[in-house]
């Protein structure tokens, strides 16, 4: 199934930052970000327990109440459970992402894909979110960067515990939708490979940006299309660097990686074009992708990308980024 017809738009709103990664954010600047994103017309909002051990689901879940709950769809991830417990955030065992989210809630966070913790980390975040219910569900991170050499292990244990789980809760009407959401194609791949169960849907963030396209453009976009399973593009500007920031994969942006970005802006300002327009427009083009939900932790960068997501790009720019080898030459770009 599509899920097209349940988003209410291409641009959503991703809530990581929300859960204080890379900073402490204050409750009052969370909360004008998420009323920002909905007095722009954004309706479609995406967390997870994992972002700040549950604080952002939590300060998503205040921000929205008062909201006629009929007319935003909500997402979250399931695969950590997250315990009253606490441990020190800044020692926690996260792959690649060392440090993310130190500045987080200190509840210790327990990595669990079975049917039995994939419907409490459910229950737990209807809680969190003060809502009655969930649109669309993913198996969070169930990919190299978190879990190195054991990724295959973490994979089986959602095939066989969460992806069942939360097929017969889409069957039963509990949930609209369900997918995997993670930083890596290969578990998306092997995902479209099985007969069953199959999802609706799969979030893939920092895959299909400006800066790191050509690996799903492969096999995994075209799959995904063929298979009617949409993409919703997570961190269109590459954890922000595409977007004037430092980060790239989450960490301090290497070298290589900005001289690259420095080449797109150079470009840009040539054509008179935006960054941020380049890079959200370039993700939303390819056809198998449904939407793209940029995360923002200031009010103010909202209007931004609703901006960009309008912006006249004119064909001439896409061109000369192909001719500079910085695009792929088969990757689609929006149409003038």
């Amino acid at each position: 199934m599509s899920i097209t017809s349940l988003l209410p738009g291409r641009l959503g709103l991703g809530t990581a930052p929300l859960g204080n990664m890379f900073r402490a954010i204050p409750d009052e600047e969370a909360a004008a970000t998420v009323d920002a994103a909905w007095d722009n017309g954004i309706r479609y909002f995406d967390t997870a327990p994992f972002y700040g051990a549950g604080l952002a689901e939590i300060r998503l879940g205040e921000a929205l109440a008062g909201r006629p709950r009929d007319e935003f769809v909500l997402s979250t991830k399931i695969g950590r459970v997250i315990l009253d417990e606490i441990e020190d955030p800044s020692a926690r065992d996260l792959g690649e992402k060392g440090g993310l989210f130190e500045h987080g809630r200190p509840n210790k966070i327990v990595n669990d894909y079975s049917a039995d913790a994939t419907l409490r980390s459910i229950e737990d975040s209807l809680k969190r979110l003060r809502t009655d219910r969930l649109d669309i569900v993913w198996v969070h991170d169930v990919a190299q960067d978190f879990y190195g050499d054991e990724w295959l292990a973490a994979y089986e244990s959602a095939r066989t515990g969460a992806f069942r789980v939360l097929q017969r809760l889409r069957d039963e009407g509990v949930v609209r939708a369900w997918g995997l959401g993670v930083n890596r194609v290969e578990p998306l791949e092997l995902t479209l490979d099985l007969e069953e169960p199959q999802p609706d849907a799969f979030l893939l963030a920092g895959r299909y940006t400006l800066l790191d396209h050509e690996r799903a453009l492969q096999r995994l976009l075209p799959a995904a299309k063929a298979r009617n399973v949409d993409i919703v593009v997570g961190g269109p500007y590459s954890s922000g660097v595409l977007a004037g920031g430092q980060h790239f994969e989450y960490q301090q942006a290497p070298a290589p990686v900005v001289a690259k970005v420095e080449r797109i802006k150079a470009l840009a300002e040539r054509h008179g074009v935006g960054i941020k327009a380049a890079a959200l427009q370039f993700s939303l083009a390819h056809p198998a992708v449904a939407a793209a939900i940029p995360g923002a932790s200031r009010p103010g960068r909202i209007a931004e990308d609703v901006a960009a997501l309008g912006e006249t790009v004119p064909a001439a720019f896409w061109t000369d980024l192909r001719t500079e080898g910085l695009i792929a030459q088969d990757a689609p770009v929006p149409s003038a």
